[in-house]
């Protein structure tokens, strides 16, 4: 019997002690398969939302906070930015726009993380994981804080130098003029045509319906749009739109 007790407590003891070594074995195996599937998932969100199928979201999911906010400051995050200028730089030296000498040629750039980068405030807000508080970012764009995106930055001036009107027309509300202005010029932006901000009559409306309008007060004006640039769907859906539209990468924020 005290052989047979003895016999059942080693076998049991060899039972638990693999057990023990194969769970400690799988653990790292199945922890790196929760993280490869989280990083896809994430992944596969950013990517819908530049395609668009992803609209109208306040935060970014939780669980991707961490994925977004590596994109946001990494070199690949600039190398999209970069490929994006590339195509627009691409568009033009193929001879797209023959433009009349009568200064009614124009192209339109968003500004907010498109000519410059409000990723800093982001950084010290989660990074899209907690609800905008508008007075918040007011308070930082009065800062004149954003710096400039080199490569919009580049084309903007290869922009102006072909000869066409550049039109800023910005979400952002009309009491940021001043700020607005200085920061541009502060990181290396000048001579745009006209600096359009949302009066106190538009901020109800939504913000593709106010560009939209925006935009068919300058062909009313007798502009031809040949380009848009900007990070969000809504600076370029509705009419009229532009010969071609270059998206910007941003899956930080959604404005519609």
């Amino acid at each position: 019997m005290g052989k047979n007790l003895g016999f059942l407590l080693a076998f049991t003891g060899l039972l638990i002690s693999s057990a023990v070594a194969d769970w400690n074995i799988l653990r790292p195996w199945k922890s790196s398969l929760v993280q490869e599937g989280l990083k896809n998932y994430c992944e596969s969100w950013r990517i819908n939302v530049e395609l668009n199928n992803i609209k109208g979201f306040d935060v970014v999911p939780q669980e991707c906070v961490e994925f977004v906010g590596k994109y946001m400051t990494s070199s690949q995050y600039k190398a999209d930015i970069e490929r994006a200028v590339e195509e627009s730089v691409l568009y033009l030296s193929k001879g797209c726009c023959s433009l009349k000498g009568d200064d009614k040629d124009a192209w339109i750039f968003d500004i907010d993380d498109t000519l410059v980068s409000i990723v800093p405030y982001y950084k010290k807000h989660h990074f899209g994981g907690e609800k905008l508080n508008v007075t918040s970012l007011e308070e930082w764009m009065r800062k004149n804080r954003a710096p400039a995106l080199r490569e919009t930055l580049r084309f903007f001036n290869d922009i102006r130098g072909r000869g066409f009107k550049i039109f800023l027309i910005s979400s952002r509300r009309e009491c940021l003029r001043s700020s607005t202005a200085d920061n541009l010029i502060k990181v290396g932006y000048h001579g745009w045509t006209r600096l359009i901000l949302r009066k106190e009559a538009d901020e109800l409306m939504e913000v593709q319906k106010y560009k939209a309008k925006a935009r068919q007060g300058l062909v009313k004006e007798g502009y031809r749009i040949w380009g848009i640039v900007g990070d969000q769907w809504s600076s370029f859906e509705g009419t009229p739109s532009a010969k071609r539209t270059f998206k910007l990468p941003n899956p930080l924020y959604y404005v519609s």
